[in-house]
């Protein structure tokens, strides 16, 4: 699809890329909090938590353009287009993201056709879905024991990008390896990476709905990774972590779902930020 830039003297506002984290409010920056508190149009995914988005405020425009492995509702062409359109008609557009918007969130594509359009941006970091994933599950992605290094990973390519994950690249002992979408290639990342020398027996988890009160952990162990994900009710989104430091959930997790901020509590806190931001104390602080 070809973008249709609109010439009538220039986009009237700017596009916020904004990471969204990975699901609970409390994650929030400061500033994209702020940010969806005063948009103008919200372009949000489906890896957005509902508690988040009952933070954007009542008069704005809110688009769902999420986009899961096998389920788009929208096509990146499409958004990119959107976003323009969008930036030359209001003041304010922030396309919400969940997780980070530089980590597997197409961010990259977005800012692209921004720059491309000559509309004014800002990119907005947050937490990214491995290190919510790994916190909330008890489970440092590092550790001087057990992994001195840790790499971010899909298991979803790009149809048409070029040659497949080659897992076996990737089986050294002693490194964490956190794998955003990988549910659907479990068979292979569990052959490739035993084929490379990763021992079968080390620990996996698989952390759904991380940081949420739907968070749920399954602890096994790479041999029986495919049969894991078959004998559960894990669904997406999940985050796969394989390697030594897995085996610590069950000393050092901390986090209880089901203690988690209700929504009347979490829109309470919204509207003592909102009185806040509104004081000429945090207006000092900004």
């Amino acid at each position: 699809m070809e973008l249709v830039p609109l010439t009538d003297n220039g986009a009237k506002g700017k596009v916020y890329i904004v990471g969204a984290g990975p699901g609970d409010p409390d994650l929030l920056t400061l500033k994209a909090w702020r940010l969806i508190k005063q948009a103008d149009v919200v372009l949000y995914d489906a890896l957005v938590s509902d508690e988040i988005m009952e933070l954007v405020n009542c008069n704005c425009e809110v688009i769902a353009v999420g986009k899961r492995s096998g389920k788009h509702s929208a096509a990146q062409e499409d958004i990119n287009q959107l976003l323009i359109t969008k930036a030359f008609h209001h003041k304010k557009v922030v396309r919400l993201k969940g997780g980070d918007p530089y980590i597997f969130g197409r961010g990259g594509e977005e800012v692209s056709t921004l720059v491309a359009a000559e509309i004014d941006f800002e990119v907005v970091p947050a937490v990214t879905a491995a290190a919510g994933a790994s916190a909330y599950a008890g489970i440092p992605l590092t550790h001087r024991e057990l992994a001195q290094s840790v790499t971010f990973i899909t298991g979803h390519c790009k149809a048409g990008a070029g040659e497949k994950v080659k897992w076996q690249e990737y089986a050294q002992s002693n490194h964490t390896l956190a794998i955003y979408m990988g549910k659907s290639q479990a068979s292979n990342i569990e052959a490739g990476l035993i084929e490379g020398g990763r021992l079968p027996e080390t620990p996996v988890a698989l952390v759904y709905s991380a940081t949420t009160t739907k968070q749920k952990v399954v602890i096994g162990t790479l041999e029986k990774l495919s049969e894991l994900i078959a004998e559960t009710d894990i669904a997406d989104p999940a985050m796969m972590i394989i390697g030594e430091v897995a085996s610590l959930h069950q000393d050092l997790n901390w986090f209880l779902p089901q203690q988690r901020q209700s929504p009347q509590d979490i829109q309470h806190t919204s509207q003592e930020m909102t009185t806040a931001f509104n004081g000429d104390k945090l207006e000092q602080m900004l």
